[in-house]
């Protein structure tokens, strides 16, 4: 039976909130007792002003006298300071002796102002007036003061943020504007909207193909809350069509519902998007930061975490990278009970959990301890529960395989054949990769399929032995298209050709297995010209006698694709051929 509106807006509210559940341990490290107080903040945000609802975590013992660093925390996307996931992480560090302040974001829960998009100057402005309080700079709304947190100097207290999803991009954008800030932990976030909501795999000056699915879903729960929150605060309210976003917000998903993407449009969408995204801004971040992205996550994938990972370091801002098993997709938790998961109690018994308290050891409590390696990541195809392996660097692409017109992938140029692959669009999807929603709502999702001719494929011989693949592949492609070639000019990037490419894993039986459901869109800037497409990064072994498979195809059913129909060619042969390069860690053999 369909569900109503409202009945799906609550289960995608409570859904995507799952991820981010923090139980406090019972272990000889938590054992604090501690006081709750509810508080409000009024703030100027965004042109009004309006209130935060928060939670303060007072451990017992804390002081003027004996005073303790600070967490601060807040939501995902659609939850509350309350939502039984936020709240844990207040209780969790309180029961390890660090004061805790967990709030709503701006227009969710009880706190007011329309949702924002966790903009720095917005949402970050009004995170740091919480930075404020626990400084002893201002009070709440009630008198309260806070004059038990460390200090760092006058005004500046010692506090660090940690969360996930739209709760992890607060983090930065809060570092940005306000430089007391002295750790982040964000989980599960994005690096750039205008690449998460409509990701152009191979080009960041012409938007890419628009993850309905996704952004809809989120739309429709910010949209959705007068049927969800009785007595909706006035400062939660916009002007009709766009009740409870800001303006450019809405705008913004009005242009990508159009599929219309004229350049002044365009322009418009893209920095808007960019301006609400670290990207834009992680050149004021300071603080030392330690990203979680999930494997398992077809909305901020792995690349995101990556791209914001390597600005940082860069720029020489302390920081280092973890690569989960989970994310937004496939469900809310990995099954693994020796990954993150402290509904389970194992802030101390997981890997990325006694990461997480290193972080906050080093740079909250000044300890000299071990924060860790560089880059570390999940590895499933490991018997022992909650393996990683490490790495001083993410790797980069190693080994190079080649598209032959035979429709192999070959490891040596001389070896590819002479020829060409085609297929067209249709003018309904033909290709599925996932239901971006199915994990979180509980639906089955049908696997992943291509539909014959409407995709280009190349398949490798069987392998030696393993392969494992940990990072970001890249393609490099020549493709001709002279439906696509008369509209090059058109002035709309919405007739631009629209490509997905992917990998799979071919088991011996013929079993494909589509990589944790990812594909690459890219709509391809100039059809004449050659392109590199970064496909979305992975941690994957592909068994000894096991084939790769590299996949092109004309439309995939969790995005907006082509305008009409195009028919592709790829062509190959020794001279001039397309290439794919996998990032191969370890003694994996060619």
């Amino acid at each position: 039976m369909p569900r109503s509106r409202a009945s799906l807006a609550l289960a995608l509210g409570a859904a995507l909130t799952v991820p981010f559940t923090l139980t406090a341990p019972a272990s000889a490290s938590a054992v604090a007792q501690y006081t709750v107080t509810a508080l409000k903040f009024t703030v100027s945000a965004g042109g009004r002003t309006c209130t935060i609802d928060a939670d303060l975590y007072r451990p017992a013992g804390v002081d003027k006298a004996h005073t303790a660093p600070a967490v601060l925390a807040t939501n995902g996307f659609g939850g509350s300071k309350s939502d039984g996931s936020t709240d844990k992480i207040g209780k969790a560090f309180a029961e390890r002796g660090y004061v805790g302040l967990v709030y709503s974001g701006l227009g969710f829960g009880n706190s007011g102002c329309l949702i924002s998009l966790d903009d720095p100057r917005i949402d970050g402005r009004a995170a740091s007036s919480l930075v404020d309080f626990l400084a002893g700079r201002r009070a709440a709304d009630d008198g309260t003061r806070a004059d038990f947190v460390t200090q760092d100097g006058a005004g500046d207290p010692r506090v660090g943020m940690m969360g996930g999803s739209y709760g992890g991009a607060i983090q930065l954008a809060t570092a940005s504007v306000d430089h007391r800030v002295d750790a982040l932990v964000p989980l599960i976030t994005w690096h750039d909207l205008a690449y998460s909501l409509a990701p152009n795999n191979a080009s960041r000056s012409v938007p890419g193909a628009f993850k309905w699915q996704w952004a809809n879903g989120f739309y429709l729960i910010g949209e959705s809350q007068p049927l969800l929150v009785p007595n909706l605060d006035p400062s939660r309210i916009n002007s009709i069509p766009c009740r409870h976003f800001v303006s450019d917000a809405c705008a913004t998903v009005r242009t990508l519902n159009s599929g219309r993407y004229p350049a002044h449009r365009t322009a418009k969408m893209l920095s808007y998007a960019r301006s609400v995204s670290p990207v834009s801004y992680l050149k004021s971040v300071r603080a030392p930061t330690l990203l979680v992205q999930g494997q398992a996550d077809t909305l901020f994938n792995l690349n995101e975490a990556e791209a914001t990972y390597r600005t940082l370091k860069a720029q020489g801002t302390p920081t280092k990278m973890i690569w989960q098993s989970w994310g937004h997709s496939g469900g809310p938790i990995s099954p693994d009970p020796g990954e993150f998961n402290l509904s389970q109690g194992n802030l101390d018994s997981s890997y990325v959990g006694r990461r997480i308290l290193a972080w906050f050891d080093r740079y909250l409590l000044k300890k000299s301890v071990d924060t860790g390696p560089a880059f570390a990541y999940y590895r499933d195809w490991v018997a022992a529960p909650g393996t990683y392996g490490t790495s001083s660097r993410v790797p980069s692409p190693s080994r190079t395989l080649y598209l032959s017109g035979d429709g192999k992938l070959v490891d040596n140029r001389r070896k590819v054949a002479r020829g060409s692959r085609s297929y067209a669009n249709s003018l309904v999807p033909t290709s599925h990769s996932e239901s971006s929603l199915a994990g979180l709502i509980g639906i089955t999702d049908p696997a992943p399929y291509d539909t014959e001719g409407t995709y280009a494929g190349w398949t490798s011989s069987p392998l030696a032995g393993p392969l494992d693949v940990v990072g970001v592949p890249r393609a490099t492609l020549k493709v001709v298209s002279p439906q696509a070639e008369r509209v090059q000019h058109s002035g709309d990037a919405a007739d631009k050709l629209v490509l997905f490419a992917k990998l799979y894993d071919v088991a011996p039986d013929g079993t494909k297995t589509l990589v944790r459901r990812l594909v690459a869109p890219v709509r391809v800037p100039d059809v004449r010209k050659s392109f590199t497409v970064s496909l979305p990064g992975i941690v994957h072994r592909f068994e000894a006698g096991h084939r790769l498979r590299f996949v092109v195809a004309g439309s995939d059913d969790a995005y907006l694709g082509n305008r009409g129909v195009k028919r592709v060619s790829v062509t190959s042969g020794p001279g001039e051929t397309g290439v794919l390069q996998l990032p191969v860690v370890g003694g994996s053999p060619r």
